[in-house]
């Protein structure tokens, strides 16, 4: 691990989603249109990325945010 960290290849787990992707995906999640699910199925990935991703950007983490039209 030295080896890779003295050449900066130690990066640890890679992320599911660009930032650009995580950016959009938090826009549809304030927006309130889509369910968490919805969002899942749309970026092709788990629904507790969705969460984490929203914790992370600022709101907090809801499994009650479904549809609101």
């Amino acid at each position: 691990m030295r080896v890779a960290k003295a050449k900066g290849r130690l990066r640890g787990k890679q992320l599911k989603l660009k930032p650009a992707q995580e950016a959009h995906l938090v826009e549809l999640w304030r927006a309130g249109k889509h369910t968490s699910a919805e969002l899942a199925e749309l970026f092709s990935v788990a629904r507790s990325t969705v969460y984490r991703t929203v914790q992370r950007a600022g709101e907090p983490k809801t499994a009650t945010r479904a549809r609101q039209a």
